[in-house]
């Protein structure tokens, strides 16, 4: 969260719980998702490219992309983000719930990879497991109480015929009997050769070798992030029982397409706050 430039307890307010069983339900109230492009903008762009590579770029392609500091900010940008439909919308979810998971940890510090900066395809949604996030509280010692979170996030903005609730459990059992450590390995060679911010080699490494440590707690979610008019129609699908395996949530967003969308075209235009000298 320090990467992004947000502080949790004043993310804190945003998630609202209004039920723990057999599914936690998340409500998002209007004052607080209306102000997402404000709140969050930056937080938003960072997810893709950060401040220090930005700014790298743009001195690095001055003749290339010719123009302001500021237009060379707005090209590089807009080379890392979604077109408007499912893909912005699935990202968005996913950084939301990226925020979500990091409050629920609060006040521990939970981190983990901004798994959008290493799309191959910028229309395509990042690969593998979803939402990755540690807790290592006693770092560099390993500990018993270290935690990995995995979430699998499906959004639902309109009304059409899918069924997120039921494909978030589905995806989410792929997480928990392989997908999480095909992460993982991922995320180890990746790290080999890139900055992965506050992730470190060594975080990956605990969880892979993970019998070389004490026993770590995994903590898998299914979380689907829907607009508000269309939650009534979805609970119907929710199931009756809490499963031992992973936990529902649910977060509900008003006029949650309107809200991506604006948070997408603010970050389109945003620019850092000290722009870099040419």
């Amino acid at each position: 969260m320090i990467e992004l430039g947000l502080e949790l307890a004043e993310v804190l307010p945003w998630f609202r719980h209004e039920k723990e069983s057999p599914y936690v339900f998340v409500r998002v109230d209007n004052e607080y998702a209306s102000g997402f492009v404000n709140s969050i903008c930056d937080a938003v762009r960072r997810c893709y490219l950060s401040d220090d590579l930005l700014q790298e770029r743009v001195l690095a392609l001055e003749s290339e992309l010719q123009g302001s500091p500021e237009s060379r900010q707005a090209k590089i940008i807009n080379s890392k983000l979604p077109d408007a439909g499912s893909t912005m919308s699935g990202d968005f979810g996913e950084i939301l719930v990226y925020l979500y998971q990091a409050v629920q940890a609060y006040p521990q510090i939970a981190f983990g990879p901004k798994k959008w900066r290493f799309k191959q395809d910028r229309t395509k949604p990042a690969p593998l497991s979803d939402v990755v996030q540690f807790i290592l509280p006693a770092w560099p010692t390993p500990s018993a109480d270290d935690v990995i979170f995995c979430a699998e996030v499906k959004a639902k903005a309109t009304a059409h015929t899918s069924s997120p609730i039921e494909k978030a459990i589905e995806d989410c059992e792929k997480d928990r009997t392989s997908r999480l450590s095909k992460t993982l390995l991922w995320l180890r060679e990746r790290a080999m050769g890139e900055d992965l911010g506050t992730v470190q080699l060594a975080h990956i490494n605990r969880f892979i070798k993970a019998t070389d440590y004490p026993a770590a707690t995994k903590c898998f979610r299914a979380v689907v992030v829907i607009c508000s008019s269309l939650v009534k129609a979805e609970l119907c699908k929710a199931p009756a029982k809490t499963s031992p395996d992973y936990t529902l949530v649910i977060i509900s967003v008003p006029n949650l397409s309107a809200v991506y969308t604006t948070v997408f075209e603010a970050v389109r235009s945003s620019t850092l706050a000290s722009t870099p000298k040419v």
